[in-house]
């Protein structure tokens, strides 16, 4: 019997996306008696330490978790660059139920994995965590920002994260339609969680109408009883919407997908919405302007990151602003020279990085 071997499972030597993106280092934590298993994936520091969230979620193997976590990591380098945020990218997982496995133990004694690499890592929330974990996990290491503002945090970014995105949204409608922007236009929200629930009252606030799905029936009705004139449907990718609000799970673009969507714009909160990076291109052959996530997204990057710059609540929502400048010039770029906004996007992450390494004298 011939066996065949895939070598996509690992580090080095991979065979997928992933095979040349250049992680720093990677850290698998184990702890026997509280059942902890993570996974620290060090994307770039060339811009300064690596943040990024803690994502707990029950991942079907090991190999789910280190692809996921190894994707997350390299999209925060990315949104760090281009959020013109003094930081590198790192994302970590932690394999398991949530709802059952997170125990105050396994935060502490993730806490103190977190510690002994001694600042390289610096963790917030993300999927699975909360402000109150982080509080927990603030504990056994002083590198975690996130936590409550009791706890000397600047609590829950869901409502940053949220203003990042409308504003990139509003920024991309503005040139897609002069007149309006993004009044009146219909607006379809994939996911009602701490992210979507803020997005629809903002987008609401401004004039736009929005249609929203979500799974759980308690997110549904939260978002009925704070906004009682949004429409629920069972799915809004394929809908009738101008706008694509992606902000639930990633992955959710796919060439499949591509090729029924109706919105003009695609613009949400959810990290890695490409399924395999190819759908940049079909997305703009279709006519059809994404906001890259790793822009769009930002706002809690720069509402934590703050927190190590000592920030002001009004600096940071002038930095979460800029977004839409960002948004705007990417865009343009992707317009004048008729490439995908991707590509966009991501020349002017490397003239970051490569221009902070040529200042410093480092590799990049």
């Amino acid at each position: 019997m011939t066996i065949a071997l895939h070598h996509a499972s690992g580090v080095f030597d991979r065979d997928d996306d992933l095979a040349g993106a250049g992680h720093e280092q990677v850290v698998f934590c184990r702890d026997v008696e509280s059942g902890l298993r993570a996974i620290i994936s060090i994307h770039d520091t060339t811009l300064g330490p690596a943040l990024g969230g803690t994502r707990f979620f029950p991942y079907p193997n090991e190999p789910a978790a280190l692809r996921d976590g190894l994707r997350l990591s390299q999209g925060m380098t990315f949104k760090s660059a281009a959020a013109g945020m003094p930081l590198g990218g790192g994302k970590a997982v932690i394999i398991g139920d949530p709802a059952v496995d997170k125990t105050p133990g396994l935060l502490r004694a993730y806490g103190r994995f977190i510690e002994r690499l001694g600042g390289t890592y610096v963790t917030a929330a993300d999927v699975g965590t909360t402000s109150d974990d982080l509080d927990t996990i603030g504990e056994e290491t002083r590198h975690v920002v996130g936590r409550n503002v009791t706890a000397g945090g600047s609590g829950d970014s869901g409502l940053s994260t949220a203003r990042g995105v409308f504003h990139a949204m509003r920024a991309a409608a503005g040139l897609a339609w002069p007149a309006d922007g993004i009044r009146g236009r219909t607006v379809g929200v994939e996911g009602a969680g701490k992210v979507g629930y803020h997005l629809i009252g903002l987008l609401l606030a401004e004039g736009a109408s929005v249609v929203f799905c979500d799974p759980s029936a308690a997110a549904r009705r939260r978002v009925l009883d704070g906004y009682g004139e949004v429409a629920i449907a069972e799915s809004v990718l394929e809908a009738q919407v101008d706008v694509y609000a992606p902000c639930a799970l990633g992955a959710t673009i796919t060439q499949a997908s591509v090729a029924s969507l109706r919105a003009t714009i695609v613009c949400g909160a959810a990290n890695n919405q490409l399924a395999t990076g190819n759908e940049d291109a079909t997305l703009f052959e279709r006519g059809v302007t994404w906001v890259p996530d790793y822009v769009a997204n930002a706002g809690g990057l720069i509402q934590v990151g703050g927190e190590l710059q000592n920030k002001t609540p009004d600096d940071v929502l002038r930095d979460i602003r800029r977004i839409a400048d960002t948004t705007h010039e990417i865009v343009s770029r992707s317009v004048e020279r008729q490439v995908p906004t991707g590509v966009a996007a991501f020349e002017i992450v490397r003239a970051r990085l490569s221009g902070h390494a040529a200042s410093t004298g480092a590799v990049a």
